[in-house]
């Protein structure tokens, strides 16, 4: 039996609205792990794709920045997001959640505090963009590919940053790779705490375009013994030894277009920061009508911020909770 599993994140970048960081781990009950990661695109073949307009329906895996639409595109910009993300849910044994705030709660998320960032308040009712029985389903559709393939989706996972926690974190190391960082190895103690005798696999997408990871991993994981397996341009990979349990790690340039739980973790991200950021641009709407929504990106962060100051200043709004120092 093999753990696979992938990292993600969403949201590294901007100025303002949460970062996210998302893990998705799969189970191959018939697997040589000495062969390298197994290809889930292959393998679930007759269930999903990479391509958003599959002509045999099959559910989209890729890495997020190729399946979210454009805001003004003629379709839903997150209905390859939100479908991919709520079947593979399904397909584990999930119930389809309601809300956005019903599927924070099924990524065992914490979401962001009403009383530090209002703006998050309220819900986006889900789906979005489907109808929940073509979500059943593409569901029911992923659950024959697993049964057939010998594989299980045992969960979406993912952690919520958003920008007071982001910065209280930077203002601790004075480095903002390692706000990031921090929730990666939160993610990767959960995975290897529920399967300690398993020894996951847990490829992860490079962080901050760094290429060597021994030194970060011997602090967040003081017990484990480190051995270095291999550090090249593009993949960094480390076992980790702790009492008797094993797991090893990789970083890898571009891991969304090889690994498929990297694609999905990529996709769980970026739909949760989506999901966020509606909620974050519908209340500063009714707060300051008139007011053109924002991604959050710095030069449009910006932007937004030089609109809204004179409310910020009104609502007597905290800067320290809204806007990233870095």
């Amino acid at each position: 039996m093999l753990v696979y599993a992938g990292i993600d994140e969403a949201g590294y970048g901007p100025l303002l609205g949460p970062l996210c960081v998302a893990a998705s781990v799969f189970v191959i009950e018939r697997s040589d792990a000495s062969r390298g990661a197994p290809d889930l695109w292959t393998a679930l073949d007759g269930a999903v794709c990479r391509a958003g307009n599959d002509r045999r329906g099959r559910v989209a895996v890729d890495d997020s920045k190729r399946l979210k639409g454009a805001n003004d595109a003629k379709g839903h910009p997150l209905r390859h997001l939100e479908r991919g993300v709520l079947a593979f849910l399904a397909a584990g044994g999930e119930v389809l959640p309601a809300d956005d705030g019903a599927l924070v709660h099924q990524l065992g998320a914490s979401p962001p505090c009403r009383d530090e960032a209002p703006w998050y308040d309220g819900v986006n009712q889900l789906p979005m963009s489907l109808e929940a029985g073509q979500i059943e389903i593409a569901a029911a559709t992923l659950r024959r590919a697993f049964e057939r393939a010998g594989v299980r989706c045992t969960g979406l996972l993912c952690e919520i940053v958003d920008a007071g926690e982001f910065n209280r974190r930077f203002g601790l190391s004075r480095n903002k790779a390692t706000v990031s960082f921090d929730s990666v190895v939160q993610l990767v103690e959960s995975i290897w705490r529920r399967w300690p005798e398993e020894h996951p696999r847990v490829v992860i997408d490079r962080q901050g375009g760094r290429s060597r990871y021994r030194e970060a991993l011997s602090l967040c994981f003081p017990e484990a013994e480190i051995t270095v397996l291999g550090e090249t341009e593009r993949v960094s990979r480390y076992r980790l030894d702790r009492r008797g349990s094993r797991l090893t790690v990789s970083f890898e340039a571009e891991s969304e277009s090889a690994h498929l739980p990297t694609a999905l973790a990529s996709m769980t991200a970026k739909l949760v920061r989506e999901l966020l950021m509606a909620r974050f641009n519908r209340w500063f709407a009714a707060q300051c009508p008139g007011v053109r929504r924002t991604a959050g990106y710095v030069q449009d962060g910006r932007r937004w911020l030089a609109e809204v100051a004179p409310a910020l200043d009104a609502l007597r709004i905290d800067r320290e909770h809204l806007v990233r120092r870095a």
